[in-house]
């Protein structure tokens, strides 16, 4: 399944337009291909989407699902992404509402919903609630043999997360269409799935099955592809990342893209961010496990630079470019072209 391109898409976003959670709306606004209707946030109704996110669509803000009745939405889409995947108490009554007026609805966070018996109870035919975070079936454990591919695997890793890795490889993707390469973008969470219809909901996946799936998704496309870009996930710098280390072992990549919230210097509860040139030593001597599976580069460094102005942003990429001595630049700022030329020179 995918985000339907023919059904009209409300977002509920409650507090996650000026918050920390509302990474999922908010990618979905910025790359979706759906008709996109109406955002329900009740922090911020009647305000300017594009003065608040940057995001230049054209799409009202309303305090409730009632109010987004107005619009004819036919889809509800959950647009938070709040650690642990729960779903908020104060969602509940905008979530049924969606329900009972016919719409149907998509869910990205852990709990499940499409087995609870009180919203099964307001489906009518031809509703559905979709659950994206559900392990494929038919999974293994992997074997290493992603790396027998022809293919660049372009892996993104973070020093965090949420700091813009699916933006990254979404944004290299499609500056490799552009450059009229066949490219193709692996989704391994519930946005980047709902956004390309397919991929792997990794951190719903058991463990030591994580990298067998990712290998098993990479082994799918590889031989038809020229490049590949596998959206990253977690960080080897946080303590509850458990999803970095399969997707490094099961894509067996060719390069990765290291991305940093510029100016941000710890992970959570103290734990600092170590100097950038010491991070990307980490992430290759990982990447390539002291040489069993060969030698795997960081070929440039995407900043995360949307909480400064452009001024800020150019400086912030060219202090990145002296400390690291790779290329940099913010690529959903400023496109993906530099990182795009650092890979195909690695």
């Amino acid at each position: 399944m995918r985000l339907p391109l023919n059904q009209r898409v409300a977002i509920l976003l409650h507090e996650g337009i000026k918050g920390t959670r509302g990474k999922t709306g908010l990618s979905l606004l910025r790359y979706s291909e759906a008709p996109i209707v109406v955002v329900i946030d009740r922090e911020c109704p009647g305000e300017s989407l594009s003065a608040l996110t940057g995001i230049q669509r054209d799409v009202p803000i309303v305090a409730s699902t009632t109010a987004a009745l107005e619009y004819k939405p036919q889809v509800l889409v959950i647009g938070i992404a709040p650690l642990g995947g729960v779903v908020p108490d104060d969602y509940w009554h905008d979530i049924k509402d969606a329900l009972a007026a016919g719409m149907s609805l998509v869910n990205g966070l852990h709990a499940p919903l499409s087995t609870l018996p009180d919203l099964k109870a307001l489906l009518k035919p031809g509703q559905l609630i979709w659950d994206v975070r559900k392990e494929p079936p038919n999974l293994g454990i992997a074997i290493g043999i992603a790396r027998t591919l022809p293919c660049r695997r372009v892996l993104t890793v973070g020093t965090d997360m949420a700091v813009g890795k699916m933006s990254t490889s979404l944004e290299l993707h499609w500056a490799s269409r552009l450059r009229g390469w066949r490219s193709k973008f692996l989704a391994t969470g519930q946005t980047g799935i709902m956004l390309e219809g397919d991929g792997v909901p990794l951190d719903a996946v058991r463990v030591d099955f994580a990298a067998g799936a990712v290998e098993q998704m990479v082994m799918r496309y590889g031989k038809n592809y020229d490049i590949l870009h596998i959206e990253g996930q977690g960080s080897l710098l946080h303590p509850s990342s458990t999803a970095t280390l399969p997707l490094i072992r099961g894509s067996q990549p060719t390069q990765m893209i290291l991305v940093h919230r510029a100016g941000q210097t710890e992970v959570v509860n103290g734990v600092l961010i170590p100097p950038l040139p010491d991070v990307i030593e980490l992430y290759e001597t990982v990447a390539s496990a002291a040489g069993a599976f060969g030698h795997v580069p960081i070929a440039a460094i995407a900043l995360n630079t949307r909480h400064l102005n452009e001024a800020e942003a150019k400086k912030a990429i060219a202090q990145t470019e002296t400390e690291t001595g790779l290329a940099c630049t913010d690529p959903v700022r400023f496109g993906a072209g530099r990182l795009l030329d650092a890979v195909m020179q690695n």
